[in-house]
């Protein structure tokens, strides 16, 4: 039994806690400075809201001011399931309390830009710790078709967990594989973070194929019809994963596995990045269908593509990656969304 400790008691840290705790692994999970109220309803209550399910027996719920007395009770595995944006908080609140190097799984999914380069999350941790202080490090990414729901209803469930020794990764993968969590293992932790990252971006093209298969007929036509479309904007998605990936130098095999087809197919059929796609389908505005028709919700591609979305301009061109480039003029530049069709391959 090993003890494991996860920041963030969103939806995807606590669905995480399943497999570890099914696998006899005792559990702290940290919220942020933000979720002490939530904490406070989840301890009260033994039930998740957001996800709908009882908390396992060993899985226990602290406050941030816990994460030290957490720490130091002998972790074998700091999992991190905040935000992409909560990144800099985390590094800055754990060099504050590590006194060893305890192996860090990064379950959050994003891509950043550092000193005018894409940087994953791994490295952008591994930076924000060596600048805090901890210079001996050991991070790991998991990437996948993995909705949260899914997992703490224990459904079968495919992951790939990377890092770059993959001794490290096999290891880990050991500690949290159970009888539905399925974890393969890859060294391609690049390409790993950058395929999971950026399928949210496809993921909201592919979410709008109903409302661009065809202008000319009606919304209910369209329903019934837009299936050519939606395999058509996902094999050029894929396309896409593979020229960004490559070029940022990941291997090419990532975007047709799991952190990419796979966790892009699951992304369209039950994420919120879908769901935007389908308002910019309909030719509304990202801006206007942010505010009024999804206002208080994280689209974590729509995010990204504000983050990434100059920097991929200056190194791609619209030949090469249409269907990014697309997304980035609708919601960086408020253009409706237009589809180059003729450019893709």
């Amino acid at each position: 039994m090993s003890n494991i400790l996860i920041l963030g008691a969103g939806s995807m840290g606590t669905a995480f806690s399943f497999p570890c705790s099914d696998n006899n692994h005792s559990v702290s999970i940290i919220g942020t400075h933000l979720e002490n109220n939530f904490i406070d309803q989840i301890n009260l209550n033994k039930i998740h809201p957001f996800l709908g399910c009882k908390i396992p027996k060993n899985v226990k719920f602290f406050k941030i001011e816990n994460l030290e007395k957490e720490i130091n009770n002998s972790v074998d595995l700091i999992a991190v399931a905040v935000s992409s944006k909560g990144i800099e908080w985390v590094a800055k609140e754990l060099a504050n309390v590590l006194k060893k190097n305890i192996p860090i799984l990064i379950l959050t999914k994003g891509l950043a830009i550092n000193n005018n380069k894409f940087e994953v999350l791994a490295n952008k941790m591994e930076r924000l710790l060596k600048k805090n202080g901890i210079h001996e490090t050991n991070i790991s990414a998991v990437g996948g078709p993995c909705l949260a729901k899914g997992l703490a209803n224990r459904a079968h469930t495919s992951v790939v967990l990377a890092s770059s020794n993959i001794k490290i990764a096999d290891k880990l993968a050991r500690l949290v594989t159970t009888d539905y969590y399925h974890v393969s293992t890859s060294n391609d932790l690049l390409g790993v973070e950058i395929c999971a990252a950026i399928k949210n971006i496809f993921a909201i093209l592919v979410g709008a194929s109903e409302g661009l298969c065809n202008s000319n007929i009606s919304k209910e036509e369209s329903k019934k019809n837009y299936l050519n479309t939606e395999a058509t904007l996902l094999q050029q998605s894929v396309n896409e994963m593979i020229i960004i990936n490559k070029r940022l130098k990941g291997k090419n095999e990532t975007a047709l596995g799991l952190a990419g087809i796979g966790d892009l197919f699951v992304s369209v059929k039950g994420g919120r990045n879908s769901k935007m796609g389908q308002y910019l389908g309909q030719g509304i505005k990202f801006n206007e269908a942010k505010k009024k028709k999804m206002p208080n919700v994280t689209v974590e591609g729509a995010d990204l593509v504000l983050e990434i979305g100059k920097k991929i301009k200056k190194e791609f061109s619209t030949k090469e990656i249409p269907l990014m480039i697309s997304i980035i003029d609708t919601i960086c530049d408020g253009k409706p969304l237009i589809i180059k069709w003729n450019y893709f391959k």
